[in-house]
């Protein structure tokens, strides 16, 4: 069976409050699974675990966002912001160097806590996919974790069928605004399944600043879950992140 990342599930207290804040603030729109942004899928689920963790950090290790692609960074940041997204990053959308892939991003967390982040790509440095697509809201390029050991992440992600794209480390006065931590150092490596040209799979893999300690369940709303097919039905990756597999006919 050819290995395909389907898209994420996330975990909800209210889905009909979720929903609105997807469709109306993110462009999503919805049907009786869940949502649709272009040619990506979100499900959602009914959480009945503990609530998000406060305090909340970029580097948490639990924490994992989807980014999304937009066509107007500045557009999409107050749209987002007027609908009750609240800001990670510290003065607003942050244009990263070369080096950190050249984009301009914005990290922000639902009503609800669940990290999301904006992407706009350069208009000479845009991948082919996103070319064809129109509106504000383009689709999910990538879904992020936080991890411990890259060469660990990346080992256990193989056996799923999933390969290095790109890597890089990330530092510097915009990174900081974007996380909006104090310094912080990643290795940002990028995995993802062959001839499939999104969304990809992102490892955070934060060297300094120092990381909060702490578990979460599968009940709770901070268990957004990587939607595959070819993993057993729900099984965790080195560092606890979800992986739901499902039958390649369910989206």
């Amino acid at each position: 069976m050819k290995p395909v990342l389907h898209g994420m599930r996330l975990m909800t207290r209210d889905r009909v409050a979720c929903t609105d804040f997807y469709c109306t603030a993110l462009g999503c729109s919805a049907d009786q699974d869940g949502l649709r942004l272009g040619e990506q899928r979100i499900w959602l689920e009914v959480a009945n675990g503990a609530d998000y963790p406060q305090p909340r950090a970029s580097n948490d290790p639990w924490f994992q966002h989807f980014a999304i692609v937009v066509s107007d960074i500045g557009a999409a940041f107050e749209r987002a912001s007027r609908h009750g997204a609240t800001a990670i990053s510290t003065v607003g959308p942050q244009l990263l160097p070369a080096s950190s892939g050249g984009v301009t991003a914005w990290k922000f967390r639902d009503p609800e806590g669940h990290p999301l982040e904006f992407l706009q790509f350069p208009p000479d440095a845009t991948p082919a996919h996103w070319q064809h697509r129109s509106g504000l809201f383009l689709g999910i390029d990538h879904t992020a974790i936080v991890i411990a050991n890259t060469l660990a992440s990346e080992a256990f992600y193989r056996t799923l069928g999933f390969e290095r794209l790109a890597q890089t480390h990330n530092h510097g006065p915009a990174q900081a605004a974007l996380d909006g931590l104090a310094a912080p150092q990643v290795l940002v490596t990028a995995i993802g399944i062959p001839g499939q040209a999104a969304p990809h799979l992102e490892l955070l893999d934060y060297f300094s600043p120092a990381a909060a300690t702490g578990s979460w369940s599968e009940a709770d709303v901070a268990a957004t879950r990587i939607v595959v097919n070819g993993a057993p039905s729900l099984t965790r990756d080195p560092d606890g992140h979800f992986i739901e597999s499902i039958s390649p006919a369910a989206p």
